[in-house]
């Protein structure tokens, strides 16, 4: 690629030499301004892990599952509260993320991280379990969402906190627009949810990403002592 910035171009002044420079060096800081808010210490200044986590009511000793881990942000910020005491399910259908994960916790000595690949409409966690699972960005991918929250519900512990965050959507569309789309309504979510033995404890105030136009809401739910797996 031709470099402009410092060179005046041939028959052009040098104050418009230097505008043409400043237009082709803009787009790109612009392009690189949104990925670099999912680094993970820029992350670390809008998602509020410690917030979330203090939701779930997460502290040393507790279990917890990272379902559609990705890239483990979310699980090793799990991993550093419960602490070696408690233990961290990193759950994903993509066998290579949970490799890397499991390779990383290696290297930073974090037994409590539990690598576990699950399936479309299983997460295949262990029953009775967890204090809390943390779904983001992914439970608009749930095309078996009754499967899954009848096994998030067996296995939480009664009084067991349930997170979703995700891209908001506008409502009125086909659920199978909101899978291909990667963002799905809030409310929608409220009621499947419901619907499957949670109860809502509140909405969260909804999470912006710098130079991005999407918003994450953040629904808590929590399993009651007396619901059961499967529909009520």
């Amino acid at each position: 690629m031709r470099k402009w910035f410092g060179k005046r171009l041939p028959g052009v002044g040098l104050l418009a030499s230097l505008l043409i420079a400043a237009a082709l060096i803009v787009p790109v800081r612009t392009r690189s301004a949104g990925a670099d808010a999912w680094a993970w210490p820029t992350r670390d200044t809008w998602q509020r892990p410690q917030e979330v986590m203090d939701e779930l009511g997460l502290k040393a000793g507790s279990a917890v599952a990272d379902v559609g881990c990705g890239d483990g942000y979310f699980t090793f910020r799990l991993a550093d509260r419960v602490g070696p005491e408690g233990r961290v399910y990193a759950v994903d259908i993509q066998a290579d993320q949970i490799k890397k994960i499991l390779q990383q916790a290696s290297e930073k000595k974090l037994p409590q991280i539990t690598g576990i690949v699950g399936d479309a409409d299983n997460p295949h966690l262990p029953p009775g379990a967890l204090d809390g699972i943390l779904v983001v960005k992914a439970y608009h991918e749930f095309d078996a969402h009754d499967a899954m929250l009848a096994h998030f519900l067996a296995a939480l512990k009664p009084g067991g906190r349930l997170a979703i965050i995700d891209y908001i959507a506008e409502p009125g569309q086909p659920r199978s627009e909101y899978t291909s789309h990667h963002r799905i309504p809030p409310g929608l979510v409220q009621e499947e949810v419901g619907q499957d033995g949670f109860k809502l404890i509140r909405r969260e105030d909804d999470i912006r990403i710098p130079d991005d136009s999407r918003i994450l809401f953040f629904l808590l739910f929590d399993r009651p002592p007396e619901a059961l797996p499967g529909k009520n």
